[in-house]
């Protein structure tokens, strides 16, 4: 037998040990995964892709259970269930973290970025550990954070083409003090709501319209009830990918690493497939009748100027020294 060889079955077998000693550590678990989208949404592709990687890792003994289109709730309600430790994992935006670490909000001020990359570069970043490490004494781990796209305004209205065309419509927003004040700015009248109560409401012109991104505008049938799209791009929405710390603690350090670089993969991929399908969900919606129109850049910098308020307001109830990371951390991907 050859030196080499040798080697060969060396490393074979410390592998094999190595997975033995981490098998068991790994027991049966049911994981119950919610989210607030539908099965074809990119974050519900991304939560599957997570459950076949941690399948996968844990020879099958971590089973993954997804919940879609908020049958455990919705947003405020699966947050509480997981830090109850009732759920034990949960991918929404960054709206119900603002209750919980109110620095979540940096996240959700208007006209941050001009791509993706800055905002991977962002939340993967000095700014994104610092927010996430003020979770697990309010029981929460987040173990990475899925992309939900940039946030554009629909309505029945008429297009949306400088920040006075907003005003005076009924708005239906998520419930966050940012997204309340920006709109305001504009002279709108944004209301807060339920993402599952939506679709209902601009049927029944309860609200005249609407923002999220593209996908999640073509995956909820928005096109049925709103003819008007407009590329505002206003607000650059990431998903934390959480877990119950209740949870969390009763896990072994093997079936941890399971989880997280699980959450890790997933996010990569998901991310890839979310724009993609955020480039198709466009093309979708408007060969189904939506009219779209894109901002001028002279248009979207003034609009960009207007609501540089609310970034003045909210930032002086912050900490700040994590206001001062996220300025330094936004000159640092503006070069992206």
């Amino acid at each position: 037998m050859t030196s080499i060889t040798r080697r060969g079955l060396a490393a074979v077998a410390l592998a094999v040990a190595a997975l033995g000693a981490s098998a068991q550590d790994i027991q049966e678990r049911t994981i119950k995964f919610g989210h607030l989208n539908n099965p074809e949404h990119p974050t519900s592709l991304g939560v599957r892709k997570f459950a076949e990687i941690v399948a996968a890792r844990s020879g099958g003994k971590l089973k993954v259970q997804e919940f879609p289109s908020s049958q455990l709730g919705n947003e405020l309600q699966q947050q509480t269930a997981l830090q109850g430790g009732v759920q034990e994992m949960l991918v929404a935006s960054t709206t119900s973290l603002n209750g919980i670490v109110k620095e979540f909000g940096l996240l959700d001020f208007p006209f941050l970025f001009a791509n993706a990359r800055q905002a991977d570069a962002m939340v993967d970043g000095p700014l994104g550990k610092a927010l996430a490490a003020r979770l697990p004494e309010k029981g929460i781990v987040v173990l990475g954070f899925f992309d939900l796209g940039f946030r554009n305004v629909t309505n029945s209205k008429r297009p949306i083409t400088r920040g006075e065309d907003l005003k005076g419509l009924k708005l239906r927003v998520i419930p966050n003090p940012v997204f309340l004040e920006t709109f305001r700015t504009f002279g709108a009248n944004p209301l807060p709501m339920p993402f599952a109560e939506l679709f209902s409401a601009l049927e029944t012109r309860t609200v005249d319209g609407q923002e999220n991104p593209f996908a999640v505008i073509a995956s909820s049938r928005f096109n049925e009830v709103q003819k008007y799209v407009s590329g505002t791009n206003h607000v650059y929405a990431t998903n934390p990918v959480q877990v119950s710390k209740r949870f969390w603690d009763k896990l072994s350090p093997a079936e941890q690493k399971i989880l997280q670089d699980a959450a890790v993969e997933a996010q990569n991929w998901q991310r890839t497939v979310s724009r993609e399908a955020s480039a198709k969900a466009l093309g979708e919606l408007q060969a189904k009748g939506m009219v779209y129109n894109e901002i001028a850049p002279a248009e979207m910098a003034r609009m960009r100027a207007a609501v540089r308020p609310v970034y003045d307001k909210f930032s002086a109830a912050y900490d700040p020294a994590i206001v001062t990371l996220f300025k330094t951390e936004l000159e640092r991907v503006s070069k992206f």
